[in-house]
């Protein structure tokens, strides 16, 4: 799935901020940790190994007391030794274990789930330690109560000191191991507190770190994709500059790099457009300078061509009268004829000329009709088949068949004509034109005419459909600028290509009808 570009800076910063949550998340939870674990210690743990060392101090005091009755041969400081245990010891002893048991149900409430079990089990050592100091105390009046005679039974006193001194032992034992037990404890969560906080200070160097580090890749990940933003902003000046060649250029497959794709688009078609407009303005100016050397042209004729009516008339006049004048020689004679027969042809040349004018001047609006465009060119073809086999020149067709055309013939006839008489005034004997006629697509039709003539030089290919532009001894350089006029007002195209040496091929192309 391709993410848009806002997406990606989105989710960068995203990732930034979730890691420096998880830092601030990791820290206050690494803190909570450590308050519960300090709270057990000194809240839990340390009360309850101060209550065991109570219970084993008073514990220790009063097995020295017991050890003393066994070797105390005064019955008043016996009484005084069994009276003060009787009076203080039970009440301390069950406050401390009461106590203890009290502090730990309280740190039951607090505890993680992983240190319950201990706690219970001191708790319950607690209850294990007042049911035998209960046991105890029994035992130990039965024995203070010997001890109280003046006259005791040593045998028995000493046995009843050996049981007490038996179930203090066990007691001290076990109060000792309870003692140790909560002092591990302790040591061991101190420990454990010590190498968390180590970890969590390492990570909360490290984490911080990280997240600077994903912050500056976000930042240069956003960076690298507005990077070409300023190439943008460059092809954008550049484009309104005029300067349609220089393509921005960002690949990828993000918004920025679709943007500059449809801007070189843009471009071209702006460069595309331009070109048209140009094109289009050039026409234009062709077209207006035209219709001014059609206006020019058609009042010149106009103001010829009586002149010329006039001219050729009075010389056909002359060359009838020539026939009843008499001259000295015959070679006068000749002569004289001469020269009116070329005032004769230059009239007819001027007249010619004349006419061109006037066509370029006042081309009539086609008059168009279905016409088929191979029957055409057979029918132009074969009017000028005698001049090409005068000329020594071949011709070659290639007609395809159903090309209809709508037209006028007569003004397509003297287009055909006029380029079938270039082409054979290009080629010198043993040349060939080549006349091909086919279907472009469903809807244009393409006339090729070809000729192996001399060909055209490349500088003056652009000017040669310009009026009056030509490279013939004695041509007026209308006959192609009237032809494109014809094929553009018939909705076609007329376009040229030519090599030095090699031949001409005019390409046309018509609507199909």
């Amino acid at each position: 799935m391709k993410l848009s570009l806002t997406t990606r800076i989105f989710l960068g910063y995203a990732v930034v901020l979730v890691t420096f949550g998880a830092v601030s998340g990791f820290s206050v939870f690494t803190l909570r940790q450590n308050q519960v674990e300090i709270r057990l210690v000194s809240e839990g743990y340390l009360g309850l190994s101060q209550t065991v060392a109570a219970i084993e101090t008073f514990q220790a005091n009063q097995a020295k007391d017991t050890a003393r009755l066994r070797d105390e041969p005064s019955v008043e400081t016996r009484k005084a030794l069994i009276r003060l245990a009787r009076l203080y010891f039970p009440g301390l002893m069950a406050g401390r274990l009461q106590s203890g048991k009290e502090t730990a149900v309280r740190v039951l409430d607090f505890a993680p789930d992983a240190e319950k079990p201990f706690v219970t089990d001191v708790a319950r050592k607690f209850d294990e330690l007042k049911t035998r100091f209960a046991e105890y105390e029994i035992v130990a009046d039965q024995a203070f109560s010997l001890l109280e005679s003046p006259n005791p039974d040593w045998e028995q006193a000493h046995a009843a000191l050996d049981r007490l001194q038996q179930m203090e032992n066990s007691l001290s034992s076990t109060i000792r191991l309870l003692h140790g037990s909560l002092e591990s404890r302790i040591r061991e969560r101190v420990r454990l507190t010590q190498d968390r906080e180590r970890r969590t200070g390492v990570a909360i160097i490290m984490l911080p770190v990280v997240a600077i580090g994903v912050g500056l890749l976000a930042t240069g990940i956003a960076a690298r994709s507005l990077r070409p933003v300023r190439t943008l902003i460059d092809g954008v000046s550049r484009i309104r500059r005029g300067d349609y060649e220089a393509k921005i250029g960002v690949d990828g497959d993000d918004e920025i790099a679709v943007l500059a794709r449809e801007f070189d688009a843009m471009a071209k078609a702006l460069k595309e457009r331009e070109s048209q407009l140009q094109q289009k303005q050039q026409e234009l100016l062709r077209a207006e300078r035209l219709a001014a050397i059609g206006r020019v042209s058609a009042q010149v004729a106009h103001e010829i061509r009586n002149p010329l009516s006039s001219i050729g008339l009075n010389v056909e006049m002359l060359q009838e009268q020539l026939e009843d004048v008499q001259f000295k020689t015959v070679e006068e004679m000749k002569e004289a004829k001469h020269m009116l027969a070329s005032v004769m042809r230059e009239v007819d040349r001027l007249t010619e000329i004349t006419e061109d004018y006037l066509r370029l001047a006042r081309l009539p609006t086609p008059v168009k009709r279905a016409e088929d465009l191979k029957r055409m060119l057979e029918e132009v073809l074969g009017f000028a088949h005698e001049e090409f086999e005068r000329a020594g020149l071949e011709i070659v067709t290639e007609l395809a068949d159903d090309l209809p055309v709508s037209a006028d013939e007569g003004q397509l006839r003297q287009v055909f004509l006029n380029l079938i008489r270039n082409a054979r005034e290009a080629m010198s004997p043993g040349g060939t034109l080549t006349v091909k006629a086919i279907p472009r697509d469903t809807r244009l039709l393409e006339v090729h005419i070809s000729d192996t003539g001399v060909g055209i030089a490349p500088e003056h290919r652009e000017k040669l459909f310009e009026p009056f532009f030509t490279t013939k001894q004695g041509g007026t350089g209308l006959g192609l600028s009237l032809s494109r006029q014809i094929v553009e007002a018939h909705g076609g195209q007329i376009d040229v290509e030519s090599t030095l040496g090699r031949g001409t091929t005019f390409i046309l192309v018509f609507p199909r009808a």
